[in-house]
């Protein structure tokens, strides 16, 4: 009996190494152009214009200047005003001027009279406005756009044309050196009765509705629910007032024309000399202490003032 040989093992192949994939080319860095930086978080950012800044720095010197020049006249000398070159600073910070001022003329009663003629004044062109602006908007009267028209028709009226009807008017009266014939004749304020009723159409309906619902009356859904949400605004037109009431000069110097009934702008104009020499040093003086006031008051409202002239901007 044959006994059968296994075959001999044959030597394994070696396997062909198989193909790696190739690594993915590294990404090019983008090289950012002149004109563009790029930020932290990788996005480009143009830098800010350069002459857009040298024409506004160009109209706030405008404005600055004139200010700057009165402040520092209040503390000169009258031979350092009319000196060529300008001489900008003055040699001593003295107060003599505003001593002067405040000797010739009574500044306590001028301060005291335009201080009550701008609260009252402007308070209550507030209230007309505020009134007015609501029956626009949430009281159901005929014609309300034809007398919002008539209100903005009145901002394009000029007030010196009114000034002859309102002069005659007040004198017929017998008002004419008296503070009622100064503050009633420019109550009416067509522009803070345009910007609240803009303000209005802008406030949540939800509000107005719940303030029905509850039972309250129109005079309460003034002051209790669109009052508290319009503070913005009725800053604005605030600051707007009493500027406008404060630096009023034309009216005031019509209708009065007793010291002890003068307005501080029209005050001012005591200081002039009748003979043709004015030192300018003292009326600077007065005119930098009716000037200060409302700039103090700017300051304290200039954070309410964009937010309430832009309140319903996007309101048809």
């Amino acid at each position: 009996m044959s006994t059968r040989t296994p075959p001999a093992p044959q030597p394994a192949q070696p396997q062909s190494a198989q193909p790696q994939p190739a690594e993915p080319p590294a990404p090019s860095k983008a090289v950012p152009s002149r004109r563009q930086s790029h930020a932290p978080g990788g996005r480009p950012t143009r830098r800010p214009p350069v002459g857009g800044y040298l024409w506004m720095l160009a109209a706030v010197a405008v404005m600055i200047l004139p200010l700057v020049w009165m402040l520092l006249a209040s503390f000169k000398e009258p031979d350092e005003i009319y000196t060529v070159p300008i001489q900008w600073l003055p040699s001593g910070w003295d107060l003599s001027n505003y001593a002067q001022a405040l000797e010739r003329v009574p500044f306590g009663s001028f301060f005291a009279n335009s201080l009550f003629v701008t609260l009252i004044g402007a308070g209550l062109k507030i209230v007309l406005g505020l009134t007015t602006a609501y029956a626009l908007v949430f009281v159901d009267v005929p014609f309300k756009k034809v007398f919002f028209a008539v209100v903005v028709f009145a901002l394009l009226v000029p007030q010196q044309i009114v000034i002859i009807p309102n002069y005659t008017l007040v004198a017929e009266l017998g008002w004419l050196n008296t503070y009622q014939g100064i503050i009633l004749p420019g109550l009416a304020s067509a522009f803070g009765t345009f910007l609240f009723r803009q303000h209005f159409l802008s406030l949540p309906a939800s509000v107005m509705e719940a303030a029905v619902l509850d039972g309250a009356g129109h005079l309460r859904r003034l002051f209790q629910f669109v009052v508290p949400m319009s503070a913005p605004t009725i800053a604005a037109v605030a600051l707007v007032s009493v500027v406008n009431e404060w630096n009023e000069y034309l009216w005031p110097l019509l209708v009065v024309d007793r010291a002890e009934m003068m307005t501080l702008p029209v005050g001012l104009t005591l200081l002039q000399n009748n003979d043709g020499v004015t030192n300018w040093g003292v009326l600077m003086a007065g005119t930098v202490m009716v000037t200060v006031p409302v700039l103090a008051l700017f300051f304290v409202l200039q954070r309410r003032i964009v937010s309430g002239l832009t309140a319903g901007a996007v309101t048809g």
